[in-house]
């Protein structure tokens, strides 16, 4: 029998999915008939996996503890640098400026080396995350962008902080802008963009069309044209939807792929120009909540800039 006292950074989850993330060789089948068979109570009372935790709750998990084994004191995100381009940073966020070429997460080819591991280990070379002193929460993305995109990137240091964050996305009121470069002059100089987009997990590949089909979702691109010349424009964009890969594969679908893109540009202009990564930045962040925000509440109203967005000279310099 193990005895949890669920903490802050527990509260406000599923007891299933708490228990999953606490317990990595807990086989979900074991799990969830244990909870038929009351083999996990709350508080002394049977509990079922939707229950959502409290802080000060209790469990007491009646399964045999090889299959609630904690992992070793040996952290795969030690592996992974431990520097951080901080923008800001208190004791509930931690907002940074990510590289073009990092993974945000790792995946299944790359495990060691993402931003979510940098900030594990930044963290925890702080003293101020610890996996051995939590149940189930690390520090984690709030927005995440491409690997091959650059930009701002909210992290979360606790779970208040994600779950409130989590939600003012969800509800835009954090405003995410982009800076881009596309081929070619648009006619219109601003406008929103209004499609649907499908994809294809197999192929890591979206597609637009203009009407809805079973699987498509809306999407929703507002744009404004910076300054342009003869071949290419410099655009401000603001996603009122987010999908993936939504920028660069509504701007090529209405024919102004974004330079250096190799999933939906073109090859040729891309290697003529030595365009390693796509041109495309998270360049603003805009906190504009218009419900509490609780103990966040001191960031409404606040806007963080990238310092520098790498391609924006080199346009002004040698495009125009």
């Amino acid at each position: 029998m193990k005895e949890i006292v669920i903490e802050e950074n527990d509260a406000n989850q599923r007891a299933d999915k708490f228990l999953t993330k606490s317990f990595k060789n807990l086989p979900p089948s074991l799990m969830y008939k244990a909870f038929r068979k009351k083999g996990i109570k709350l508080n002394k009372k049977k509990c079922s996996p939707e229950t959502k935790l409290q802080i000060g709750d209790v469990l007491h998990v009646y399964i045999k503890d090889e299959f609630l084994q904690r992992q070793k004191e040996k952290y795969d995100f030690m592996q992974a640098p431990g520097r951080l381009n901080v923008i800001f940073e208190d004791e509930n966020i931690l907002l940074v400026n990510k590289a073009p070429g990092l993974l945000s997460h790792p995946d299944e080819n790359y495990h060691f080396d993402s931003l979510v591991a940098r900030a594990c280990h930044y963290l925890y070379d702080k003293e101020e995350f610890n996996p051995h002193n939590e149940n189930s929460f690390a520090p984690a993305l709030v927005n995440r962008i491409d690997r091959n995109t650059g930009g701002l990137v909210i992290i979360a240091k606790n779970g208040t902080s994600l779950r409130i964050l989590n939600s003012k996305l969800k509800n835009r009121e954090i405003k995410k802008f982009y800076i881009c470069i596309v081929n070619g002059r648009l006619k219109n100089k601003k406008g929103i963009l209004t499609d649907y987009l499908e994809k294809n997990e197999a192929k890591n590949k979206v597609y637009i069309s203009k009407n809805p089909t079973a699987k498509s979702k809306i999407i929703k691109t507002k744009y404004k044209v910076l300054a342009e010349n003869d071949d290419f424009s410099l655009l401000e964009v603001e996603l009122l939807t987010g999908r993936t890969h939504q920028i660069r594969a509504h701007f090529a679908y209405i024919g102004h792929p974004l330079l250096g893109d190799g999933k939906y540009g073109i090859n040729a202009i891309n290697r003529a120009m030595h365009y390693k990564y796509q041109a495309l930045y998270s360049y603003k962040l805009e906190f504009c909540f218009s419900t509490s925000a609780d103990k966040l509440d001191y960031l409404n109203g606040k806007t963080f800039n990238a310092p520098r967005v790498w391609f924006v000279d080199d346009f002004y310099r040698n495009l125009t």
